[in-house]
């Protein structure tokens, strides 16, 4: 398949320019179901096959709360890739809604989110945490910082957490979202 070649291509550069994967590392893939997480961890699953530096690799999914949620899908997903696979039940949904009712709760769900993807990555004796980021977000987040802060800045591909001992890696930084959508295609 062409298009996972170009993708992996682009997450093997990353993970060599970066060093964002260290021989025995375990990579926890943070699962949205959207196309970002899943190309990432299709990609990871493949590179993990022929990468020098040996890793394993699981896959966490973050519940928000919200009825009828349903990761049956990637469940099957993770099987067929013999990734762990775990689903995080929280009540971030039903916080940041009906108790705190945000007028702007993205920022507040994402910092939400991310603290229980840490805590899992963490239990589950994670090193790194895998984040499906690609070059469009790194450019638009360059843009939303200039505009709305008057500044240059943007997200690492590599970031060392310290408060909860992972690394949080990025290795579609050089994938674009057009690459990414024609292969969930």
């Amino acid at each position: 398949m062409k298009e996972l070649q170009r993708i992996l291509s682009y997450v093997r550069r990353a993970a060599d320019e970066y060093e964002m994967i260290r021989a025995g590392d375990k990579i926890c893939v943070g699962v949205s179901a959207g196309k970002d997480s899943l190309t990432l961890l299709v990609a990871l699953a493949e590179l993990r096959r022929f990468y020098p530096k040996p890793f394993t690799l699981c896959a966490v999914t973050v519940d928000l709360g919200f009825p009828g949620a349903d990761y049956s899908e990637i469940e099957e997903l993770c099987r067929r890739l013999s990734v762990e696979y775990r689903v995080v039940p929280t009540e971030i949904g039903k916080i940041v809604f009906d108790i705190r009712r945000e007028k702007n709760p993205c920022s507040l769900c994402a910092k939400m989110r991310r603290g229980a993807l840490h805590a899992a990555a963490k239990e589950m004796g994670c090193t790194s945490v895998a984040l499906g980021h690609h070059f469009d977000d790194a450019v638009e987040t360059f843009f939303l910082s200039l505009f709305y802060e008057g500044r240059l800045s943007c997200f690492q591909p590599v970031t060392y957490l310290d408060r909860s001992g992972v690394t949080q890696i990025r290795p579609l930084i050089y994938a674009g979202e057009q690459k990414i959508a024609n292969l969930a295609e």
